[in-house]
C-alpha cells in the first residue's frame, strides 16, 4: 500500500513512525513532513492548506491512501476531494469537520445526540457578549468559535481578561473570521482526559484514554499552549470509561442522525465533573502531544486500522495495546508560545534516541547543512516507554537530559502526580 501523510508536526511523526512499522505500507510520503519524518519516508515540500496541490501529489505518487494529519485541510474539504479523485482518505469531510471548525456546531451536535456539554451561549456583538459575562462567576471562559491555532480559548479569573479576549476576537478580529462568534460558556471543575476513537461513520473503535498538559509552566501555570506534553493510560479516568465510551459514541450517531457521515478519528476532550464526564471540545483529527503517547503504545496495525475507517470496514478490525505505559515531555523554543527564535542547532539527537524506551518525535524541525535545527514553537516531543508510569516518566526525562538547543524549555511536572514521583 502506498501512503500519503499529511502534515509537518510532532503527530505526523508519530503516525509516520506507526505506519512505517507496518507490513501493508510499501510507500510512505509525507507532505511537508519535518527532519524526523525524512528519515522514514520521503518528504514533498507541499503546503498542507494547497488542497488543489495535495491532490495532485496524491494522484503523482499514486496514493492508496491519504492520512490527513492537521485539522485546516479537513476543515477546508481536503478529504471531500481526494474522495473525489477516487483516492481513499482518512479523516472527515469538510461537512463533519465541522465539529472542529466551528464550536457552536459542535455545541449543537452535543443537544441533538443528548451528549453532556458545558452549558454556553453564542455571541457576535461585544454588548451582548459582556452583559452575559456579567452573570457568571467566575472563572470565564472565551472561545472563538473557529479554528484560531490553537490560541483561541481563554480561561480566567479575571474579568478584565475576559473583556479584553471578548474585544480582540469580535472587534479587533485578531482571528479572522474563526473570531466573528465567541462562545461564553460556564467553567467546568474537575481533571481532564482526551478521548479518541476510530469511525467510519458506523463502527466505533475507542482508543486508550490519554491526558495532556496545555499549560506553559509547571503547576499548570502560564499561558496555554498546543500541549507541553502528555502521558497514558490514564488511572484516574478509567472508572469513568463506558461514560466516556458513551460520549464518543452518541457523537457519532448524533451527526448520522442529522445526515452527516463522520469517518476518521474523533477527539473529545473531556472534564471529569462530580456529575460525569462532559465535553470541553472536539477536534476532528488526532491531537498533538496525545498521538505520540499512544502510537508507541498500540501493539496492532495502525495502516491497517486507518484504511478500514477510511474505507467502512472498520468492524472488521480489532485494536491491540501494549500494557506498557507512556510519557511524553515537549521541549519547545524559548519564548514559546510567544515569539521565538528557529534555526537553531539541535545536539544530542542520536543519544537520547539511542536510550531504551525513548522514542525522539521531531515536531518543529529542518534540516540545514546536515544539521537538524529548531523550526517552530515546539521543536521536540520525547516519549519514554516503559511497564508503568514511573518508569515511562523517567526514561523520557532521562532522553529530555541529553538533548539541548539554545533556549529550550520544558515542563518538569509531566505525569508527576500519577507516577508517584
Amino acid at each position: 500500500m502506498r501512503v500519503l501523510l499529511v502534515g509537518q508536526g510532532g503527530r505526523e511523526h508519530a503516525l509516520a513512525w506507526g505506519l512505517a512499522r507496518s507490513a501493508r505500507v510499501d510507500s510512505l510520503v509525507v507532505a511537508p513532513g519535518n527532519a524526523g519524518t525524512a528519515e522514514l519516508a520521503e518528504n514533498r515540500a507541499v503546503d498542507p492548506g494547497d488542497v488543489r496541490g495535495m491532490v495532485d501529489l496524491a494522484l503523482a505518487v499514486r496514493a492508496d491512501l491519504v492520512v490527513v494529519g492537521p485539522e485546516a485541510p479537513l476543515v477546508d474539504g481536503l478529504v471531500d476531494e481526494l474522495e473525489a479523485a477516487g483516492i481513499a482518505a482518512f479523516g472527515p469531510r469538510r461537512d463533519a469537520a465541522r465539529i472542529e471548525g466551528s464550536k457552536a456546531w459542535a455545541k449543537e451536535v452535543c443537544e441533538r445526540g443528548g451528549v453532556p456539554v458545558a452549558r454556553s451561549r453564542t455571541f457576535t456583538a461585544l454588548g451582548e457578549a459582556t452583559a452575559y459575562l456579567d452573570e457568571l462567576p467566575p472563572p470565564f471562559v472565551v472561545k472563538a468559535d473557529g479554528l484560531a491555532a490553537g490560541k483561541g480559548v481563554v480561561v480566567t479569573d479575571d474579568r478584565d481578561e475576559a473583556m479584553r479576549a471578548l474585544k480582540a476576537s469580535l472587534v479587533d478580529r485578531v482571528f479572522g473570521e474563526a473570531g466573528a462568534r465567541v462562545l461564553v460558556e460556564e467553567h467546568l471543575e474537575g481533571r481532564e482526559v482526551s478521548a479518541f476513537a476510530l469511525t467510519d461513520g458506523k463502527t466505533v473503535l475507542p482508543l486508550v484514554l490519554a491526558r495532556d498538559y496545555k499549560r506553559a509552566l509547571d503547576g499548570d501555570l502560564g499561558p496555554n499552549t498546543g500541549g507541553m506534553g502528555a502521558h497514558s493510560p490514564v488511572p484516574f479516568a478509567e472508572p469513568h470509561r463506558p461514560a466516556i465510551e458513551a460520549i464518543l459514541r452518541d457523537s457519532v450517531a448524533g451527526m448520522a442522525a442529522s445526515g452527516i457521515e463522520y469517518r476518521g478519528l474523533l477527539y473529545a476532550g473531556l472534564m471529569l465533573t462530580a456529575d460525569g464526564p462532559k465535553v470541553l471540545e472536539f477536534n476532528c483529527r488526532f491531537g498533538d502531544p496525545e498521538t505520540q503517547v499512544l502510537v508507541p503504545r498500540l501493539a496492532s496495525d495502525l495502516a491497517e486500522a486507518l484504511e478500514a475507517a477510511a474505507t467502512g470496514r472498520l468492524s472488521e478490525v480489532t485494536l491491540r495495546w501494549s500494557p506498557e505505559a507512556c510519557v511524553t515531555v515537549v521541549l519547545a523554543s524559548g519564548g514559546y508560545p510567544g515569539a521565538y527564535a528557529t534555526g537553531l542547532p539541535i545536539d544530542g539527537l542520536e543519544d537520547a534516541a539511542a536510550l531504551p524506551g525513548a522514542h525522539v518525535f521531531h515536531a518543529g524541525t529542518d534540516r540545514r547543512e546536515g544539521r537538524v535545527v529548531t523550526a517552530g514553537g515546539r521543536v521536540l516531543a520525547v516519549s519514554g516507554l516503559g511497564p508503568d508510569l514511573a518508569d515511562a516518566r523517567r526514561r523520557a526525562y532521562e532522553a529530555c537530559s541529553l538533548l539541548s538547543f539554545d533556549g529550550m524549555h520544558h515542563r518538569r511536572d509531566i505525569a508527576k502526580e500519577v507516577a508517584g514521583g
